[in-house]
């Protein structure tokens, strides 16, 4: 298979072929008539696999590693559940800080709504963030983040 049909069949396009092909996930021949490179069953497998692993949040880098378990003939399965455990625990403390940055911004709005604007005077940027205070325990958006993090 060429690059476009290697694409093709695993539904994406060229560029990704040709980029994990200089990335070594693909290890494609080449054609000794014109020097093309030459993609065989077991690429567009790895291709497969790799945009999968993509999808699933792995890094090249690690996608390399399992690559290279699999062909070195050991199974990294518990490598995979491993990183897949710590990635996870990494997006879910991303989702908290972004539902807490959220929750600040939305607050942030509410007292903004009846602010006036000002001008620079040289004692204030912009009186909308300078007199922005951010909610208490006490308040109840706080008490949302607090149980949001039990």
């Amino acid at each position: 298979m060429k690059v476009k049909d290697i694409a093709e069949a695993a539904g994406v396009n060229p560029d990704t072929v040709r980029f994990y092909t200089r990335e070594n996930l693909l290890k494609p021949t080449r054609n000794p008539d014109n020097n093309y490179q030459q993609f065989n069953a077991e690429d567009l497998r790895r291709l497969r696999f790799a945009r999968k692993a993509r999808k699933l949040g792995f890094s090249l880098p690690e996608i390399r590693q399992i690559l290279d378990q699999a062909d070195d003939h050991h199974s990294p399965c518990p490598m995979v559940r491993d990183v897949f455990q710590q990635r996870l625990a990494e997006v879910e403390r991303e989702i908290r800080e972004l539902q807490e940055l959220r929750n600040r911004m939305t607050s942030a709005l509410v007292a903004w709504q009846d602010m006036p604007d000002g001008t620079p005077d040289g004692h204030t940027i912009c009186r909308l963030i300078e007199h922005w205070e951010e909610p208490t325990p006490s308040d109840g958006q706080a008490i949302g983040l607090r149980s949001n993090n039990e």
